[in-house]
C-alpha cells in the first residue's frame, strides 16, 4: 500500500471519527432540549391541575361565603367576614344640584373628582377628575394610624386655605352602591375588582342581629360592606389551591387573607411571576441563565400581564416585548411566549372563575341565585362592578360573567345583570356627599 493511500485511509478514518463526534453532540443537544421540554410539561401540568377550579369548588366557596356573611351579620367576634353598617341613610334621588368634589384613594391611585349636579332633569352636567400615582413610601406610612382622617382632612383644607365640608367618608364599595343606585334602580350590590377587592350590598335589617336602634332614614334597607380582603375559607385550603405557586414563600400574614389573592389586581403578576421563576429554575424556559429581574418580587405587573395574555399577533411579537422590556430577555423563543402566554391564561381563569363565585355567594345570599317558586317571572337584579382590573382586563372580566352565568343557570341568568359602573366608586362617593350636604339637609 502507497504512502497516498494510507493518507487517504486516515483522512477517511479521521472523518468519520469527526462525524461519529458530531452525532454524539447532536444527539445530547436532542435530548437535552427532550428532557428540557419534559421539566416544563411537568410543571405545567402541575399548574393546570392545582389551578383547577371545577364547578363544584365554586359552588362550595359560594355556600361558605353565605355562612360567613351571616356569622358577620351576628357580630360573631370569630367571623372572617366582618360585616360592616355603612351608616349611609341618604342615598342620592336624583334631585340633588350643585358642585360636589370627592377624594378618591385607591390602592395605587389618588383622584380627585369635581361633579356638577344638575338635579333630576339634568343628572350629572359634567364630570372632571385628575389622577396622580401614590408613592411607594406614601403606602406603607402610619402617620395616621389611630388618627381621625375626616378630621385630618378637614385641618389640610384649612391650612390651604379651602372652603370646603367632609360630609361623607365612605369605602369605594358602598360609594359604586350609590352610584349604581342613582343610575339603576335595580342594583342590589357592588363588586370592586382592582388593585384590592371589596364588595357591599343591599340588605334588609331584620337579617341583621347586630342592627340595633331605629330603622335608617331610607327605610328597612342597610348597606352592608363585605371585608372580603380579609376572607379565608376552609374549601380553599382543602383544595389543590393551597399549594399552588402563590403560596410558595408567602409569609403568615399573606397566608390569611388567600382570596383575595387569587383574585386582586396586585397579585396575579406576582403570580405569573413566581410560575415563569419555576419554568426558568426547572426549564430552561429563557435559557441558561435565569433573568436577574425574574427574581425580583412584582417586577411583573397585572397591567403587563393583561397585555401579554390580550396579544392576537401570529407570533406573540408584542408579548416577546414585554418580556425583553420587564424581564430584560433579549429574546425568547416562540415556544417560550406561548407558554408565558398559557400561564397568563391560567392565572387569569383561576381568579376570574373564584371572583365570580364570590359574587355568586353575594346573590345567594339575597336570594337572586334561582327563580321564583311561584312561576313568577324573576325581577331584574344588576350587579354593578368598578376597579382597573375588570375594566381593562377584558378577558378576565368576560371569563367572570361566563362562569357567573354557568352558576346561576340559565333561567336565574336571564334576570341578573353585571355591568360596570365606570368611575362608581367616584361618583358615587360625590353623590353621598351631595345626599349628605348641609343643603339637603335644608331642603
Amino acid at each position: 500500500m502507497g504512502k497516498g493511500a494510507v493518507v487517504v485511509c486516515a483522512a477517511a478514518a479521521a472523518a468519520v471519527g469527526v462525524a461519529v463526534v458530531v452525532s454524539r453532540r447532536r444527539r445530547r443537544v436532542r435530548e437535552a432540549e427532550n428532557e428540557r421540554k419534559r421539566k416544563a410539561a411537568a410543571v405545567i401540568e402541575e399548574v393546570e391541575q392545582r389551578f383547577a377550579t371545577p364547578t363544584a369548588l365554586l359552588r362550595g366557596i359560594a355556600d361558605a361565603m353565605v355562612v360567613e356573611m351571616e356569622r358577620g351579620l351576628r357580630a360573631d367576634p370569630h367571623a372572617p367576614v366582618k360585616m360592616l353598617i355603612s351608616y349611609v341613610d341618604n342615598l342620592p334621588t336624583g334631585d340633588e344640584h350643585g358642585l360636589f368634589y370627592a377624594l378618591d384613594l385607591g390602592g395605587t391611585n389618588f383622584r380627585v373628582i369635581r361633579v356638577q349636579l344638575g338635579g333630576r332633569e339634568k343628572r350629572v352636567v359634567k364630570q372632571e377628575y385628575q389622577e396622580v400615582c401614590i408613592p411607594p413610601h406614601l403606602m406603607v406610612g402610619t402617620s395616621t394610624v389611630g388618627e381621625d382622617v375626616v378630621a385630618e382632612l378637614s385641618r389640610s383644607m384649612e391650612r390651604q386655605g379651602l372652603d370646603m365640608k367632609v360630609t361623607a367618608l365612605v369605602n369605594d364599595t358602598v360609594g359604586t352602591l350609590a352610584g349604581g343606585r342613582y343610575v339603576d334602580n335595580d342594583v342590589v350590590a357592588a363588586v370592586i375588582l382592582g388593585t384590592g377587592t371589596n364588595a357591599a350590598y343591599v340588605e334588609h335589617a331584620n337579617a341583621i342581629p347586630k342592627w340595633n336602634g331605629l330603622l335608617p332614614k331610607s327605610g328597612d334597607m342597610v348597606r352592608v360592606l363585605l371585608c372580603l380582603h380579609a376572607w379565608n375559607t376552609d374549601v380553599l385550603w382543602t383544595s389543590n389551591c393551597q399549594k399552588s405557586f402563590l403560596v410558595l414563600s408567602l409569609t403568615m400574614p399573606w397566608i390569611l387573607k388567600l382570596y383575595e389573592k387569587m383574585i386582586s389586581g396586585m397579585y396575579l403578576g406576582e403570580i405569573v411571576r413566581r410560575i415563569l421563576l419555576k419554568l426558568a429554575h426547572d426549564a430552561s424556559l429563557f435559557g441558561d441563565v435565569v433573568p436577574t429581574k425574574l427574581e425580583q418580587p412584582f417586577v411583573l405587573r397585572t397591567p403587563d400581564m393583561s397585555a401579554m395574555h390580550h396579544d392576537t399577533s401570529h407570533d406573540l411579537k408584542h408579548l416577546g416585548a414585554k418580556l425583553k422590556d420587564i424581564l430584560g430577555v433579549p429574546d425568547t423563543s416562540l415556544e417560550a411566549r406561548y407558554i408565558t402566554l398559557h400561564v397568563c391564561d391560567l392565572v387569569a381563569e383561576r381568579g376570574a372563575r373564584l371572583a365570580a363565585a364570590g359574587v355568586y355567594g353575594i346573590l345567594k345570599k339575597l336570594g337572586k341565585d334561582r327563580v321564583p317558586s311561584n312561576g313568577f317571572q324573576s325581577h331584574r337584579t344588576v350587579v354593578a362592578m368598578d376597579g382597573g382590573l375588570y375594566e381593562h382586563y377584558k378577558k378576565f372580566s368576560s371569563c367572570l360573567e361566563t362562569t357567573l352565568a354557568d352558576l346561576l343557570g340559565e333561567e336565574a341568568a336571564s334576570s341578573v345583570v353585571v355591568k360596570l359602573a365606570n368611575d362608581g366608586s367616584g361618583i358615587g362617593a360625590a353623590l353621598l356627599a351631595a345626599s349628605h350636604s348641609q343643603y339637603a339637609e335644608a331642603e
